[in-house]
């Protein structure tokens, strides 16, 4: 099972989120029939969704991020809360770039130059909503000067993930390192010593790191505060699909009687598709007129 964990370091001064994603990042492959790079690029969002999800102050906040590039991947759409689901999808689901020289898969020629935007739905009359350049398209860079800008919040983020030859996902996560107010100045050299020791989290995660452990070897006071399951889950269901076929006018709803077909709809973020018939369609008339 996939875990998220929070913790913190440098007697509180430094706050620490985890998280391993490599089975929710596979069941997102799967469902979207993910290539290696649009895995990446996905799986990177979802766990920095997950690490922001976390975040947040009530269970009722969500975190909706939104990555639009001028790469072939096109676009990238991550949803997720504190409950720790997410879901998740890419505009282009086959795409496969690598740096020849780098041997790693090429994650920001794949989303190229573009913009990330952040919503966080708090269910008030506003959302907070955060947009930012992109500033090389590999995602943690870019998530790192996010949080700089738009939140006032000094941090580190690295984001992984590691696809086999046969393009299933043997090793994701994630983590962010966060300076908190009132922060030192031996605060901010040992944060960024820590950092720049840090293996890639993918390769630390498939040699058996775990949330809790990687937290816990970034500082020598570091301490784990929670942890949580995480899932690929999405909020889909034949009543949603159906109460948005109910959207449609009647006349549209008339036109798909007549040709007399089994309407197919797919949802767009876990690709999980629903079946409806001619009854079902004129139950929506029925309803309508009643």
């Amino acid at each position: 099972m996939d875990k998220l964990a929070i913790g913190i370091a440098r007697e509180g001064f430094v706050r620490i989120y985890s998280v391993v994603t490599t089975d929710l990042t596979d069941e997102a492959r799967r469902r979207h029939d993910l290539w290696p790079t649009s895995s990446a690029a996905l799986g990177r969002t979802m766990a920095v969704a997950l690490m922001m999800g976390a975040m947040s102050k009530s269970d009722q906040e969500k975190v909706n991020i939104q990555i639009n590039g001028e790469g072939p991947i096109k676009t990238i759409v991550a949803q997720s809360s504190k409950s720790g689901n997410v879901r998740g999808y890419v505009g282009e689901p086959h795409v496969m770039l690598s740096y020849t020289d780098k041997k790693k898969l090429a994650v920001g020629l794949a989303v190229g130059p573009g913009f990330l935007n952040v919503t966080k739905s708090m269910g008030m009359k506003t959302d907070f909503v955060g947009t930012v350049d992109l500033v090389s398209g590999e995602i943690a860079e870019d998530f790192a000067y996010y949080f700089n800008v738009s939140e006032q919040t000094p941090s580190a983020v690295s984001l992984g993930v590691l696809v086999e030859t046969d393009n299933s996902v043997v090793a994701a996560g994630g983590l962010i390192i966060q300076l908190l107010p009132g922060a030192r100045e031996e605060d901010i050299i040992a944060t960024e010593a820590a950092f720049g020791k840090l293996k890639p989290i993918s390769e630390m995660v498939k040699e058996g790191a775990t949330a809790e452990s990687i937290i816990e070897n970034l500082f020598d006071d570091a301490r784990v505060l929670e942890t949580r399951d995480v899932q690929f889950k999405c909020q889909c269901s034949r009543e949603l699909m159906l109460n948005g076929l109910a959207t449609l006018d009647s006349d549209e709803i008339k036109a798909m009687i007549e040709e007399d077909e089994i309407i197919e709809t797919v949802c767009h973020y876990c690709n999980e598709k629903y079946l409806f018939t001619i009854p079902d369609l004129q139950g929506l008339l029925d309803a309508r007129e009643a």
